[in-house]
């Protein structure tokens, strides 16, 4: 009996010296990063004795996995916000509106309408307008900026994450090596250690696990991608840029060492990594992209409204704005030697979108152009161009259907292209921190119109003729010297109901209005079509009036090309979308176009900062799911720190009675 009892409180001893050590590691532990309690459990042997002890971490996997899945989201959007909530500010603040700017260039131009023969109010314009080109660099730069630092982070967090990859590999093949339960008691560190590093590589990117052989753990992307496989292999992140080596891609180094680029939408890829890249993909790229839009389409507008003018000395108005040329990014796999640089052509500025644009050679002869979205996808149908013989310049005029859209660009190829050779072309993320004036002589702004018109003093009737509308001073009608190229223009009416006369000093020609008389040198045909300008007549002219039309000779105070100037500030010029339709308003004016800008950003930061709130709180839901398992309640091991205490001395007593039982045994014997 004593013997029974002695192996009884000696079992009791051993189990609850057991019960001890696991409750005091716990309480140990409570600050420990990544531990998971423990809990020792027993069972009883026969005779009544307490067996050995089983000592398990608690831990529930559904918990864990939720937890690493709503981490995933909640870090997604924290690095979003963190990050998008300074462009927003940015962008929002009233110093750095591009529309302050714009307002103010279009203000001083007034000045100068209201002045055109004050070079001083013209210089006033020009200071303006180095103003605007200086904030959209400034504005550029800071997103520019914003992009070096997203990189930065990319290889910061893909360095971490390879490192995470590596550990949980090597963990795994530990763990693997762990082939029976003591093993595993003493080293339930390892495991510890493992899900801590699957839960940080889980704010990094969203990830999935599955339980493999021996105790491993499989690692998956969520989109599917294998990061940790059996025996300890593993792939690794890596940050590369192709054609482009600023604009960083997330890819994975597979067996063999070659990269592979992952066909991942930052939506989907979540954590920080994933947040970086939406935040590039949905924020900088737009915001750059329409920056450098509305620099080439504000640039090309004032161009072709100058070239149009006369400026104060006596010339016809040349280019304010240098529109930038931006060179093509090839493509590593390209086999060929050719290069491409692209710019706006020349009066196209309204039709060139705010994206990227892919160039492929699809023969020696031909290349096709697409326009790309955010995250480089196509967006519409792909446009076919000829190549004459390189060097050679391509734009609208060489389009294969000239139905088709050119999207305003212009592109000056190299020999050497081979079939497949792509190329990418950055022409609007590039353009708003490359603008520059042309010039910046007040005397250059071409306010005045090359021609002026003039009623007879012999006419009979009140009839008037309009200004005049010059539409290109490059046409047959001008020189470049510059004047009216076959001298001024008479227009008569005849006896004849409806007909004309009109003649210069060298061409004359009859004619009958149809309908009314408005633009009467296209009516009149060629050649005075095609001379570049044309004029109304208003009224019931009579037989015999004349009107004549001539060039500006003088014409210091003439405003009137410079009013096609204020025009330009509510006339749409940037357009929209790739994709539209012909009742679809695809333009909108500067202001506007800017405002968008600004809406942009706001509205999407906005919905991160909603989304973002809402997984912080399933993070915290799912938070407080795991820890009620697998956390230390500091109270409840308190409790069993007392009871196991407790426990301890009563199994001690059972011993101390044993011994007295034995020795009233032997004192009996003797």
């Amino acid at each position: 009996m004593s013997f029974n009892l002695l192996n009884i409180g000696s079992s009791g001893i051993r189990a609850n010296s057991e019960l001890l050590q696991t409750t005091s590691k716990n309480i140990s532990n409570l600050n420990t990063e990544g531990y998971v309690r423990e809990r020792t459990e027993f069972t009883t042997m026969v005779g009544n004795e307490v067996g050995r002890g089983n000592t398990v971490r608690l831990l529930n996997e559904f918990a864990l996995k939720q937890l690493n899945r709503d981490l995933s989201n909640k870090t997604y959007y924290d690095q979003f916000v963190a990050e998008a909530s300074r462009v927003d500010t940015l962008f929002a603040e009233e110093s750095s509106s591009l529309s302050t700017s714009l307002n103010s260039m279009f203000n001083n131009l007034q000045e100068a309408l209201n002045q055109p023969a004050s070079s001083v109010s013209r210089s006033l314009f020009f200071t303006s307008s180095q103003n605007l080109v200086d904030q959209m660099d400034r504005l550029s730069g800071i997103v520019l900026d914003q992009k070096n630092i997203v990189n930065e982070q990319l290889d910061i967090f893909s360095n971490e994450a390879n490192n995470l990859i590596k550990k949980i590999g090597d963990l795994n093949t530990k763990i693997a090596g762990l082939v029976n339960p003591q093993a595993q008691q003493v080293n339930s560190t390892v495991y510890n250690e493992r899900d801590l590093a699957i839960k940080k590589l889980a704010e990094l990117v969203d990830i999935e696990t599955l339980d493999g052989d021996n105790g491993e753990k499989l690692v998956f992307l969520g989109s599917g991608q294998s990061l940790v496989m059996k025996e300890g292999a593993f792939n690794l992140f890596s940050m590369d840029g192709d054609p482009d080596p600023n604009f960083k891609q997330l890819t994975l180094d597979v067996k063999g060492g070659k990269a592979v680029t992952l066909d991942v939408n930052p939506a989907t890829l979540k954590g920080k990594i994933g947040g970086l890249l939406a935040f590039r993909d949905e924020i900088l790229v737009p915001a750059q992209n329409q920056l450098g839009q509305m620099a080439i389409s504000v640039a090309d507008a004032f161009n072709q409204q100058n070239h149009l003018g006369l400026d104060l000395d006596g010339n016809f108005g040349g280019d304010l704005f240098q529109i930038p040329t931006a060179g093509a990014y090839a493509y590593k796999d390209n086999t060929g030697t050719a290069s491409i640089t692209a710019t706006l052509e020349a009066g196209k500025g309204k039709e060139i979108p705010a994206n990227d644009f892919l160039v492929e050679y699809i023969s020696a002869t031909q290349v096709s152009v697409t326009a790309l979205d955010n995250r480089g996808n196509a967006v519409g149908s792909a446009q076919t161009f000829n190549i004459g013989t390189p060097p050679s310049t391509i734009n609208s005029a060489d389009l294969a259907a000239p139905s088709t859209d050119a999207f305003g660009l212009e592109l000056n190829i190299s020999a050497g292209g081979a079939t497949g050779d792509k190329f990418l072309i950055k022409l609007n993320s590039e353009a708003a921190s490359s603008l520059k004036l042309a010039t910046t002589r007040g005397e250059h702004l071409a306010l005045a119109s090359p021609i002026r018109t003039s009623v007879s003093a012999n006419n009979t009737s009140t009839a008037t003729i309009s200004a005049g509308v010059v539409t290109d001073t490059t046409a047959a009608g001008f020189t470049a010297t510059p004047s009216l190229a076959n001298g001024p223009l008479t227009v008569t009416k005849t006896a004849v109901a409806n007909q004309y006369t009109i003649s210069d000093g060298t061409n004359t020609a009859t004619f009958v209005v149809s309908g009314n008389t408005k633009g009467m040198l296209a009516q009149a045909g060629a050649p005075f079509s095609n001379y570049g300008f044309d004029f109304d007549l208003e009224g019931a002219p009579a037989t015999g009036d004349s009107f004549k039309l001539e060039f500006n000779t003088g014409g210091y105070d003439d405003n009137r090309n410079g009013s096609g100037f204020s025009k330009l500030q509510s006339t749409e010029l940037v357009r929209q979308n790739v994709i539209t339709t012909p009742n679809t308003d695809n333009l909108k004016t500067f202001n506007e176009a800017y405002a968008k800008i600004v809406t942009d950003v706001g509205v999407t930061t906005n919905q991160a900062k909603t989304n973002g709130a809402a997984f912080a709180a399933l993070a915290e839901q799912s938070e407080a799911w795991y820890e009620s398992m697998s956390g230390v309640n500091l109270d409840e091991e308190a409790a069993n720190l007392l009871r196991f205490q407790q426990s301890y001395s009563a199994a001690a007593q059972v011993i101390t009675v044993a011994r007295a039982i034995f020795d009233s045994l032997l004192s009996a014997a003797r």
